[in-house]
């Protein structure tokens, strides 16, 4: 009969796993029922690190990227199960010896005798053995319970956001490149006098481009008061620069089918795809009269644009309410699409969260995105990000007087666009 000793952790995509089958006779107290696996080895073995043969070695389990160092202890379970077959190979053989001479018949007594002492120690060795197996069953446990913790710890990695990661990244070195750029700039003018209130803190990124002569597009950190700050993408490039990138679309990494706190607070990463969030958004225009950019291209290389020389977004209290007027721009007046599809003037709704006109339903829920939707939308740049044309719900990002758009049919193929920014600028900026 055969028995298998083997651990496994999982919960981290991956199975680790040391075997060895093992024979014990059917007279043993020691059974088990245990089969191989059916798929074979093992998925991903130990690998022991280089030292001396008496040496306690480490062990290696390579998850790519990742290579994780497992305590010196695993050594127990390729050693353990070593002895254990070994001992379970004495102990069937002294048992078959054991039972071959009991089933003799006594020529006399003193052979009897004989014979059963011999067997009576070999029981004896046979419990003293049997003992030794139990102990170092103990030593594969603890080893086990070693490589639990390490399971735990492997588990927390996995918890780590990159996205987030990442965002801090560009946070701390947004952060830097202002400290950097005040100090270059303190005193390229008179300095102020003593104790005269410090330079106003950047609100937006015309105030770089005007204040601190910064041409290049990159992350940069504004606020009201160093203790309100944040990161925004500022574009110094087009249209002779000093946009504030408030939502960027561009390869489909970030889902923005998110709740109403995400899209408060905004989330994705400066560097690719985000939204910036709606309280920073309100930030942006409560001060400075702005107007809005809306850059798309779909997925024929057809590039166009939607501007509105008015661009407000209230506070949360007043649910996010949009403002947008005075169109002009080549892609249509999308946000202004007839009596039923008019977004200007409306309250932003999320899955979570139903402010839009729609009596049977969430337009959020709906359309996969939060957006200020009517009842339900003639635009929805926060859709999902699709690659290629798509059937079904038109929940993708849509631009509802897009060169095409007229002629999707029920049940058709829906447009999709490769990429998607809206920028604002404040009216009065003069490059």
């Amino acid at each position: 009969m055969k028995a298998a000793v083997a651990f496994v952790f999982l919960n981290i995509g991956l199975i680790l796993c040391i075997e060895a089958s093992v024979e014990y006779s059917n007279t043993s107290r020691f059974t088990n029922s245990t089969k191989q696996n059916e798929n074979g080895a093992c998925a991903i073995k130990l690998k022991r690190t280089e030292c001396d043969e008496d040496e306690v070695c480490s062990y290696k389990v390579n998850l790519p990227p990742l290579t994780v160092q497992l305590p010196k202890e695993t050594k127990l379970l390729k050693q353990t199960i070593k002895q254990v077959k070994s001992l379970t190979a004495t102990v069937n053989k002294m048992k078959n010896r054991w039972l071959e001479a009991k089933q003799k018949k006594p020529i006399n007594h003193k052979q009897a005798t004989g014979n059963i002492e011999d067997g009576r120690k070999d029981t004896k060795r046979i419990s003293l053995l049997e003992e030794k197996i139990i102990k170092l069953t103990g030593l594969l446990q603890k080893a086990r319970n070693q490589i639990n913790v390490l399971q735990g710890r492997l588990e927390k990695l996995s918890i780590l956001n990159m996205d987030n990661v990442l965002h801090y990244i560009d946070n701390e070195l947004s952060k830097i490149n202002y400290t950097v750029n005040t100090l270059n700039n303190k005193c390229s003018t008179t300095c102020e006098a003593q104790g005269q209130q410090a330079t106003k803190y950047p609100q937006d990124c015309s105030d770089y481009y005007y204040n601190l002569k910064e041409r290049k597009s990159g992350i940069y950190v504004i606020g009201e008061s160093l203790n309100e700050r944040f990161s925004v993408y500022c574009d110094m490039e087009t249209e002779n620069g000093g946009w504030t990138v408030v939502q960027n679309r561009k390869d489909g990494s970030v889902d923005f089918n998110r709740t109403w706190a995400e899209y408060k607070n905004g989330f994705g990463n400066l560097s690719t795809e985000f939204w910036l969030g709606n309280d920073k958004i309100h930030f942006l225009t409560k001060s400075k009269e702005m107007i809005l950019r809306i850059e798309l291209e779909d997925w024929n290389s057809i590039k166009e644009y939607a501007s509105y020389d008015q661009f407000f977004v209230a506070d949360e209290d007043h649910y996010y309410r949009l403002t947008v007027k005075n169109f002009s721009g080549t892609a249509g007046d999308a946000l202004h699409n007839g009596k039923n599809y008019n977004h200007d003037q409306k309250y932003f709704t999320t899955k979570d969260k139903d402010n839009d006109n729609y009596s049977s339903g969430n337009c959020g829920a709906y359309y996969s995105s939060g957006w200020w939707f009517d009842a339900c939308m003639s635009a929805n740049l926060n859709g999902k990000y699709y690659k290629k044309f798509y059937k079904g719900i038109r929940n993708g990002i849509y631009w509802g007087t897009w060169y095409n758009a007229a002629d999707e049919i029920l049940n058709g193929y829906r447009h999709s666009f490769k990429s998607v920014r809206m920028l604002i600028r404040p009216k009065v900026f003069r490059p």
